[in-house]
This record gives structure tokens, C-alpha cells and sequence, in this order.
């Protein structure tokens, strides 16, 4: 008889299974992101990994069709389902759903798994973590700056030092006048606006050369693939690039700013009161070259707003900047954005230098919740990227990655007597101890300390027929005894070390075992 086929136990591309110790870091990292979420006045709420397709909408990646971005099946009823591609679109909805009961502004936070239906590659996954906070219901900009504020304690309270991250801010309403300077208004024009915002999207990683190439004729990159271009004339170009790269503030006056100069950086004094910020310098600049556009006006004057409520709590540009480059969600934000990075240095396998760039965004998206109810409804929100942010703190060694000492085993030694093995898991367990009852083939006893070890477990407790007799038990110090064994060449020297294994009244098993962890810091 020929032999049944066997299942080959692969793991799809773009997913990565996660064993106990990431789950640890994580764990750790996510209690700390919640606790600073919380302190800012956030509550928990979770929604479901799978919405109607028509509630995810046109906000889809690139598409609003199923099957383009995100992943679609029908039910039986022929409705079109998905997994959520983000947590901002499932909290539009529960929000509409919720609206008349819930407090506003509502202040919420979600953490779970996204997903996206997109080829993968390195550091791209089909399905990650990601660790979001929103306001919904706030139209003033404070809610914006408190944003950006919340996600550099965030940064820090992981272990980032500041110097190390920057929270880059821009405004859509800015990028919009900047499209209205240059001509690209106007419904006939979205397609090349589009174009034009995801060819600065693209500005950390491709520079001024590379943009300007996909903002003109298009651009051919390394493995030969072509981009096509948003096919701009060369003033159009200019005019762009002038805002993107920074320079617009150029010999721009100030009008009610009166400028310094302390630490290296601008300080700014406004009606009486001193910021240490060179962001007002730079916003004076775009305020000059977009007084004839409506919109690009309002922009800058948020951004001066934000900056000035980050100044003012102490929040320089050491910490958070404003970027010109910062784009984000083509068809999603409606004003300020914003964009954590991490600005430190490491190097690959290779010994190429990398940097991990972003690690979280957002900003603000009034028009996503009034696709469900008849008036609009102003939101801003944050979103961590977890999986890359966790990679970061490796690097910084910020993530203990040590394994994590396992329970203490209880082995048997008579099969006949599990009851009373049984009996001191539960002891042990009852004192707040992590314990288990070996359930493997008692047979081989050197099986159980070879299990044991595998657990890293920091001892094991013995039972055989003396000890029983004489009313004791055997503690075997799994820690004490690995290292004695690494440092001990001869069994004399062995003989003479602290023993590892030990007997004691079977009454002061809890204790024993209590004072064993205690040596070692595990609690």
C-alpha cells in the first residue's frame, strides 16, 4: 500500500509565527505604549479583524475594489467581507454606530492585528501589530499637537532617547496650496495631484534627484523597472521641490516674531513669551508664498498653532518638526499629519548602514466618519507601527530577548503516587509559583531533567521511595547546577561547590523552593 501524502507545514509568505520570548518583548513594549496612552486619558476598545468591504470604502490601498489591497471573501448572503487593513476605519465605524452614546470628544485606543493583501518582501508582512490612539469629535488643532506630544513620551518611555526619533508634522491643506500655486486644482487634475503626493511620499528614500525624476517624466530604478511620472513642466517642478526641500523661509520677514539664537536652535518670542523653535522661521516662509490660496493659508496656520502649543510645553524641535515631505494616506487625512521616526544609525549583516525611518504616523481625518452619519465629524489619531518598532528596540538593546525561566518541574519518580506529586504542583501554585507535573513517560527519569532543562526551568523538585520515608524532598537548583557545571573542570572541585541538589523536609517544599527563586531574581 503506498504511504498517505503528507501535509508539508508551511507557513504562508508575508506571515511569521512568534514564539514566547517575542511574545515577552512585545508584551513588555505594549504595556508600556498603554500606560503612556492611558495617562494621556485614552480607554481600551476593541473591534472585530473582519468588516463589510463597503465599510472599509474607498479608503482601500490604492483601490476600492475587494481583493485590491486588502483581503475579501463573500458570506452567504453574496455580502463582501474583508480584514481590516488598519484599526482607524473599524473605529469609524463602531463611532457611527456608537455615536449618541458615547462621550465627545471620545478619546480610544486599539491594539491587534492588520492586514494587507500586497506581495511581501523584507520587513513587509501580509499581516503586523499595530498600536493606535484617536480623538474623535475634536476640531480644534490642540488635539493634533497633543498627538505628537503623546508619541514622543511614547518613544521615550520605550527607551529612546531623545536625539534618537523625530516627530515630523506637515498639513494637507499646505500641500494642497502648494498644488493650487502651481496650477493642479480642480477635480480634472486628482490623478496628477495623486501622482505628485506619492513622488514626495517617496522623498527619505529616493532624495530630490529621484523626486524630481517621478514628478517629471518618471523614473527608472535599479532593477530596471519604470515608474511613470506625474509629467509636470520644469517650473511646476521647481516650484514644488522649493517647498518640499525646506528652503521657502529664505530671507522671508517674520511680521509679530522676534528671533534669537540659544543652543543651536531658533528661539521664537511671541507676545512676550520666548519658544525655543526654529519651526516659526520656516512656517513664516510658507505663510509668504501661499497668501494667494485659501487653503495653504489655513494649513500654515494650524502648523503655527501646533508648533506653538508644543513649544509652549516644552516640546522643541530637538523632538518635533515640521516636514515638508510628510504626506501620508494619499486619500485618507484632511490636514495635519505627522510621522515618527527614529533617526539613529545600525548596521545590516552586511555592515551597510540602515535606519529603520518611520515607526508610526497619523494625523487628522474629518472626512472618514461622515461617510456613515449626515454631518461631519472631526478625528485625529496615531498609529505604531509594532513589529518594526520592536526590531528597533533590539537594536538599542532596550528588549531583554534572555529566554524566560520556565516553571518549576515536580517529577515523578513512582507512577503509582501522581495524587501526591500532583498535591506539591498544587502547594506551589497556590504561593503564587510557576509550576507543572511532569506528563511525559515517567519511565526514563533522566528524560524529566533533560524536559526540565528544555523548559529552562530553575529546579525541579525529586521524590522517590527514601525521601518518602524519611518525609523529605529533593530541590535540584537547575540554575546553580548549569552553572557549576560550566565552571567546574573535576568532580573534587564538584564535590566541594554549594550542591546543587539538596534534600528538605517535605513540609518546607513552598519555602525552599520560594528561597531558590529569590537567589536567582525570579519573582
Amino acid at each position: 500500500m503506498s504511504k498517505p501524502n503528507k501535509i508539508k507545514p508551511r507557513l504562508p509568505r508575508g506571515l511569521e509565527d512568534r514564539g514566547p520570548e517575542e511574545l515577552r518583548a512585545l508584551r513588555t513594549m505594549t504595556d508600556a505604549i498603554r500606560g503612556v496612552y492611558e495617562r494621556y486619558g485614552f480607554e481600551a476598545v476593541e473591534t472585530p479583524a473582519i468588516e463589510y468591504t463597503e465599510a472599509l470604502g474607498k479608503f482601500l490601498p490604492d483601490s476600492d475594489r475587494p481583493n485590491e489591497g486588502v483581503f475579501s471573501f463573500q458570506d452567504d448572503d453574496e455580502q463582501w467581507m474583508s480584514l481590516r487593513y488598519d484599526l482607524t476605519a473599524p473605529l469609524a465605524r463602531y463611532v457611527a454606530a456608537n455615536f449618541d452614546q458615547l462621550p465627545k470628544p471620545y478619546r480610544s485606543y486599539r491594539f491587534g492585528n492588520v492586514f494587507r493583501n500586497e506581495k511581501p518582501g523584507p520587513g513587509r508582512f501580509r499581516q503586523f501589530l499595530q498600536f493606535d490612539a484617536d480623538t474623535v469629535g475634536s476640531a480644534t488643532v490642540a488635539a493634533d499637537a497633543e498627538m505628537c506630544m503623546m508619541a514622543a513620551d511614547t518613544l521615550e518611555a520605550l527607551g529612546i532617547a531623545r536625539g534618537n526619533y523625530v516627530i515630523k508634522v506637515n498639513n494637507r491643506k499646505v500641500l494642497d496650496g502648494v498644488m493650487e500655486t502651481v496650477g493642479l486644482s480642480g477635480d480634472d487634475k486628482l490623478e496628477t495631484r495623486l501622482a505628485v503626493l506619492r513622488a514626495i511620499d517617496k522623498f527619505d528614500r529616493l532624495g530630490k534627484d529621484g523626486v524630481r525624476l517621478l514628478l517629471g517624466p518618471g523614473r527608472r530604478d535599479e532593477s530596471g523597472d519604470f515608474t511613470k511620472g506625474a509629467g509636470l513642466s520644469e517650473d511646476q517642478i521647481t516650484d514644488i521641490l522649493f517647498f518640499t526641500t525646506g528652503h521657502v523661509g529664505s530671507a522671508i520677514p517674520l511680521n509679530d516674531y522676534t528671533l534669537g539664537n540659544i543652543d543651536d536652535e531658533r528661539t521664537v518670542t511671541q507676545n512676550g513669551m520666548t519658544l525655543v523653535d526654529s519651526n516659526f522661521e520656516f512656517l513664516a516662509g510658507w505663510e509668504y508664498r501661499l497668501l494667494n490660496s485659501k487653503t495653504g493659508s489655513e494649513g500654515v496656520r494650524e502648523l503655527r498653532d501646533i508648533a506653538t502649543l508644543c513649544a509652549r510645553a516644552g516640546y522643541g524641535t530637538k523632538r518635533i518638526i515640521i516636514d515638508p515631505s510628510v504626506v501620508r494616506g494619499l486619500e485618507y487625512y484632511t490636514g495635519p499629519v505627522y510621522e515618527a521616526e527614529l533617526t539613529f544609525e545600525t548596521k545590516d549583516e552586511k555592515g551597510n548602514p540602515v535606519r529603520f525611518g518611520s515607526v508610526g504616523g497619523g494625523g487628522r481625518y474629518d472626512g472618514l466618519i461622515a461617510r456613515f452619519r449626515a454631518e461631519p465629524v472631526p478625528a485625529t489619531g496615531f498609529s505604531i507601527g509594532v513589529s518594526r518598532l520592536l526590531a528597533a528596540l533590539r537594536v538599542l538593546k532596550k528588549i531583554d530577548d534572555k529566554p524566560e525561566y520556565g516553571p518549576v518541574v515536580v517529577t515523578i519518580f513512582d507512577k503509582d503516587r501522581v495524587a501526591d506529586y500532583q498535591a506539591m504542583v498544587k502547594e506551589l501554585r497556590l504561593a503564587n509559583i510557576r509550576a507543572e507535573l511532569y506528563l511525559g513517560n515517567p519511565k526514563n527519569f533522566g528524560n524529566q531533567l533533560k524536559y526540565a532543562d528544555r523548559r529552562n526551568s530553575p529546579a525541579a523538585v525529586i521524590q522517590g521511595g527514601d525521601e518518602l520515608a524519611k518525609g523529605e524532598v529533593q530541590i535540584k537548583d537547575l540554575i546553580d547546577g548549569k552553572k557549576a557545571a560550566e565552571a567546574i573542570a573535576s568532580n573534587a572541585e564538584w564535590r566541594a561547590s554549594r550542591p546543587a541538589q539538596f534534600s528538605v523536609p517535605r513540609e518546607k517544599l513552598v519555602e525552599t523552593v520560594q528561597e531558590v527563586l529569590k537567589r536567582h531574581g525570579i519573582h
